[in-house]
């Protein structure tokens, strides 16, 4: 680095394009705060700034303000990606992203969790004007929250994709499933999944649910306690027969 872009006193007001893109590598804070602010700086080089894990919430406060360098789409979601971006910055910047965008940031390691929640939940609050392509991509490869929420979306094929969505957790679909709005597809497709279904928590969360078939209720009672079943059925929206069905067979199992 020369001495004059190692100089704190370097006005970058005046800087040539090479001296800017000296000066977004400097040690020097108080030089990359200048260079940030400077009416030069490109969206290519607001990027390249953005590489850099060391910036201060000061500057990139001061990116944000750059209407000219964010004009540059990559600068935009680097700046809300970056893990020293002030949640006041971030968090107004990524509710104006496009779909994909939102879910970007969504998944990047590099972004702290709350910024991460804020994007989700701007997708679920759009999931219902985007397009039946773009929720088929963001069940197949969205964060988990995402995956969840379209396990109730009206479209099946959409609804089975996302059931196999890697980042998918048993919270969700269990959340599911016993969501009121939940379809007779969801849960006949949990039901006989065979990741999902053997699992006891999720089992009884269909058994909590509206549509799980007579067969399927006794395959997941049988090996729960009478005591248990009981209370799990006093929260449950399975029909009154079967439900009189699941305690009939409980209490012959156990009778002596």
């Amino acid at each position: 680095m020369t001495e004059q872009n190692a100089s704190p006193e370097l006005d970058l007001s005046i800087a040539t394009g090479t001296a800017l893109a000296d000066a977004i590598h400097s040690a020097d804070q108080d030089v990359i705060l200048r260079a940030a602010a400077d009416p030069a700086l490109t969206g290519d080089l607001a990027l390249a700034l953005l590489q850099r894990n060391d910036l201060s919430g000061a500057v990139l406060e001061q990116l944000a303000k750059h209407r000219s360098a964010l004009g540059l789409r990559k600068a935009r979601i680097a700046l809300a990606c970056h893990p020293h971006t002030p949640r006041h910055v971030s968090v107004p910047l990524i509710r104006q992203f496009y779909t994909f965008d939102l879910m970007k940031v969504a998944l990047s390691p590099l972004v702290p969790a709350d910024v991460k929640l804020t994007a989700d939940e701007t997708l679920v609050a759009r999931l219902k004007t985007t397009t039946p392509g773009e929720r088929l991509t963001l069940a197949r490869r969205g964060s988990g929250r995402i995956a969840g929420a379209l396990l109730l979306d009206g479209e099946q094929r959409i609804m089975r994709v996302a059931l196999e969505n890697s980042r998918l957790t048993e919270t969700s679909v269990m959340q599911a499933v016993v969501n009121p709005s939940a379809s007779i597809a969801l849960v006949q497709a949990v039901s006989g999944h065979g990741k999902w279904s053997p699992r006891r928590d999720v089992q009884i969360a269909l058994l909590r649910s509206e549509h799980l078939s007579l067969a399927r209720a006794l395959a997941f009672a049988g090996g729960l306690p009478p005591e248990q079943l009981r209370e799990i059925l006093q929260a449950s929206r399975l029909p009154t027969g079967v439900k009189e069905n699941l305690l009939r067979a409980s209490e012959k199992t156990t009778s002596p």
